[in-house]
């Protein structure tokens, strides 16, 4: 959303019905490895996300469709599909998105925030570390005036575990008669 690596004409804020935003994916290119997968975001199913839809010029969509799928699709995690969303100005149009794919290998499915928060943690990959990823969506959620409170509270276990970590004290999580860490 806040990268988007290519130009467009309109940007606008979207609703998407029927999938959520969910760290659902586990990343074995871009913020893991094969020995120590990280997790990315994927749509799943369920719920409804806010976001952000581009609108492309028609001379400039086939050089942006190549560039999106070299980015996103580099182990095929993801299922391109049309779907109806709901623009920021009320217009409704329908839209190109990439869904999770639930019967790739990579599907995660739906992890605790603690088995979220040990991958994200412990994982980097070509394009950086993990935790800076969930880092850059926290951020960017509030700079639109989104909170995701399940997202704050993924970043705040994530950034537990390495301090835990650092200091050599045991990273596993234990729930307290609360639920806490």
């Amino acid at each position: 959303m806040w990268r988007p690596g290519f130009d467009y004409a309109e940007r606008q804020p979207a609703t998407l019905p029927g999938r959520r935003r969910a760290f659902c994916i586990y990343s074995v290119h871009h913020r893991g490895t094969y020995e120590r997968p990280g997790l990315v975001l994927g749509l799943a199913p369920g719920g409804a996300t806010r976001g952000i839809a581009y609108r492309i010029e028609p001379k400039a969509w086939k050089k942006v469709y190549a560039y999106l799928m070299e980015r996103e699709q580099p182990t095929e995690t993801y299922v391109e599909a049309r779907r109806n969303v709901r623009l920021g100005d009320g217009r409704r149009v329908e839209t190109m998105v990439f869904l999770s794919d639930i019967h790739h290998p990579q599907w995660a499915g739906k992890l605790s925030l603690e088995r979220q928060a040990e991958l994200i943690a412990d994982a980097t990959g070509l394009s950086g570390r993990n935790i800076d990823y969930l880092q850059d969506l926290v951020d960017h959620l509030r700079e639109m005036r989104l909170r995701d409170r399940s997202m704050e509270r993924l970043l705040m276990l994530a950034e537990a575990r390495q301090i835990r970590a650092r200091a050599g004290l045991p990273t596993r999580f234990r729930s307290g008669p609360a639920g806490s860490a």
